[in-house]
Parts: structure tokens; C-alpha cells; sequence
């Protein structure tokens, strides 16, 4: 999985490059390794819906603008109908799977999760559910009493095909304390990864960065995601049943209406040659993640197109419907011809893919 010509960096030589290099430079680096890691003339995306099934969150994050409380008159659950309804134009479109995720709600009982995806794998045969974040597990291990190897196969056996890797926010305690101080700590949220691969349940990682974090809290995060991942390719050269990460993503805060924002007036909005250099930097350092998806959804399509020359070599999903950055102030839409063409344009491919990677006829 790493290139045996390629020299690894170290963190110190990570924030040397972001802080000294030209972006001109960081950028060819990230799309030469870009090249090196992935078929270089093609592009890929998933069509998929984003579905929270509930905006009740019992951390109330500081930057989160979507979660209320449950006696809040905005709550809400999904019913089954509701469900329903959110994945027949999914189907319809030819999408392939759902990207479920929810507050931490205090009240739903776990049985209520397994049934949930019991229900939809029974209407849906074929759909592929991308599920659960890492703080929605570890909620359920603590709340139900229950390791956290035995929630996700609970979960595997109901209808979980993998896992998204959202929560992380920032993997630096520090920064966590601060920003989601009831949300799972930095080793809680990498150990559910860690147990997920054991299960061989691939999973993806995230970072959201631009709020209060430094520059070398940053790339820590990048370098803890990287550890774990050497560790889970170890295993997954022996078996490759073995779980691991199939994919990064990384995308600036959005202030909004956050209660971070309005607490800290001197955060400022990251704009788009600072996320263009996260991005390049990300699959720099990242070697043996092989897929960076680029981040239309904060930062719209233009910003997306460039993304692809900086390292990115997916333009992630359609995503028909996204509600958690949307409240936060910051909207973009994309249509499926408009999507391809913006791969098109730059000299590429668009190939449909599964969650996997593996592309699509």
C-alpha cells in the first residue's frame, strides 16, 4: 500500500511543507502522489443520500448548529414512512447507499437501532448502509452497557456495512475539551475504528479544521489516523477480510449561527486556498490512506474542481439531501450532470463507485 519509493513524512516535515512551501509546490506533490496512488485519469463519485435520522443530541456540541434538545419543538425522529420516502429516489436516481447518522439521542433504545436497519435492509436488499460515526458507537457502548466490538457486530448482523468517520473533529484532546467536551475522547473515537477493522468493517476518516486548532494539532490528527492505519494494514495483508480506512475527507468549520463562532469572535471563516492546502498536505502525508475525497459540500463546485488537482481523486457524493452543515448557514447543491461534467472539464473520467471503491458499470 505504500509506495516503496516514497519517503514518508515525518509531522515536523508535514508542518515545514504547509507553513514554507509554495502552494504552487504542495500542490504537485499532492497531485504527483495523487497519480501514484490511484488510476490518474479517472475521477470518482457516489451517488448517495445523507439521512439523519434524528437531530436530538445529548453533547450539544459547541460548533454544531443542527442538534437541539429533546424537549426542543424542532425535535424530531424519523419513522419507518419517513425512511421510506427519504431512499426510493435514492433507488431511483441509481444510487447505491445511505450515509445514516444522528444525534445521541438520551431516550431511543438500542433495539430501536437494530431495528432500523433491519427494516431498511428488508425494504432495500441491496442498499449499502454507511452508518454509525465513532461517537454514536462509543454513546451506545456506554449507554447500553456494552464493549464497543459488540455494538458494531450487533450492528453488522442488523444491516451495518460500514462506517463513516465522522466526529472526529480534531483527534487532539485538547482541542476537544474545548469544542465537544461530552463527546468521545481522541482514543475513544480511534479505538471504534480500531475494533471495526478487527470485524473487517471498512471505514472512512474525516477532520474539520479552522476553528482552534494550530496548524500542528492538524497534522497530529493526520498522523494518529496514519498509525492506525499501519497498524490495520498489517493485518490486512494477512486477511484481507480485515478491516481499514478507504478514504479521507477534510473541510473547514462553518461558523454560522455556532455557539463556537459567536464565543469566539476572532475564529475566522477558512476560505479556499487554505482548505485547497489542507487538502494537498492531507494526501501528501496520508500514504497509506489511498483515497482523499474533495469537499464540495462546504465549499462548493469551482473550489471542488480545483480540489482535484491539489491530491483529491474523488469528488466524494451527489448527496441529495445534507442537513448538519446546511444549518450551520453554508448550502451547495449539485445535480448529476453537472457533477460529471465538472470532472469532465478538467481532462478526467467520472466513474460511479460502490463504497468501496470499486467502480461501477
Amino acid at each position: 500500500m505504500i509506495m516503496s519509493d516514497f519517503q514518508r513524512l515525518s509531522c515536523e516535515q508535514a508542518l515545514d511543507l504547509y507553513q514554507n512551501s509554495s502552494f504552487h509546490d504542495l500542490a504537485g506533490r499532492a497531485a504527483e502522489r495523487a497519480d501514484q496512488l490511484c488510476d490518474p485519469g479517472i475521477r470518482t463519485y457516489v451517488i448517495e443520500r445523507n439521512i439523519n435520522y434524528t437531530n436530538v443530541c445529548s453533547c450539544r456540541c459547541s460548533f454544531c448548529a443542527f442538534s437541539v434538545s429533546p424537549s426542543d419543538p424542532k425535535a424530531f425522529v424519523l419513522t419507518d414512512e419517513q425512511m421510506v420516502e427519504n431512499i426510493e429516489p435514492l433507488i431511483a436516481l441509481g444510487g447505491t447507499q445511505i450515509l445514516l447518522q444522528g444525534g445521541l439521542h438520551p431516550a431511543l433504545s438500542f433495539d430501536w437501532y437494530e431495528k432500523l436497519l433491519r427494516k431498511i435492509k428488508q425494504r432495500f436488499r441491496d442498499l449499502h448502509i454507511h452508518a454509525f460515526s465513532p461517537p454514536e458507537i462509543n454513546f451506545f457502548a456506554e449507554k447500553f452497557a456494552m464493549p464497543i466490538c459488540e455494538v458494531i457486530d450487533r450492528l453488522r448482523q442488523a444491516g451495518l456495512d460500514t462506517i463513516p468517520g465522522g466526529g472526529a473533529e480534531i483527534l487532539v484532546d485538547r482541542v476537544r475539551k474545548i469544542v465537544s467536551p461530552a463527546k468521545c475522547s481522541t482514543d475513544q473515537w480511534l479505538e471504534v475504528m480500531r475494533q471495526a477493522h478487527r470485524l473487517g468493517i471498512c471505514t472512512t476518516a474525516t477532520m474539520m479544521f479552522g476553528h482552534l486548532e494550530t496548524v500542528a494539532e492538524r497534522i497530529e490528527h493526520l498522523c494518529r489516523l496514519r498509525r492506525l492505519q499501519d497498524e490495520s494494514l498489517v493485518q490486512y495483508e494477512k486477511d484481507p477480510a480485515h478491516g481499514r480506512f478507504t478514504a479521507f475527507t477534510c473541510w473547514p468549520f462553518q461558523p454560522g449561527s455556532t455557539r463556537l463562532a459567536r464565543s469566539n469572535p476572532n475564529i475566522r471563516h477558512v476560505g479556499a486556498f487554505e482548505q485547497l492546502k489542507m487538502t494537498a498536505l492531507a494526501r501528501i502525508f496520508l500514504d497509506n490512506i489511498p483515497n482523499i475525497q474533495a469537499s464540495w459540500v462546504t465549499q462548493g463546485a469551482k473550489i471542488d474542481q480545483l480540489s482535484h488537482l491539489n491530491g483529491c481523486n474523488d469528488l466524494g457524493t451527489l448527496m441529495m439531501e445534507e442537513q448538519v452543515v446546511s444549518a450551520a448557514g453554508t448550502t451547495f447543491r449539485l445535480q448529476l450532470d453537472h457533477l460529471r461534467r465538472l470532472i469532465s472539464k478538467l481532462g478526467f473520467q467520472p466513474i460511479q463507485r460502490d463504497c468501496y471503491y470499486n467502480l461501477l458499470p
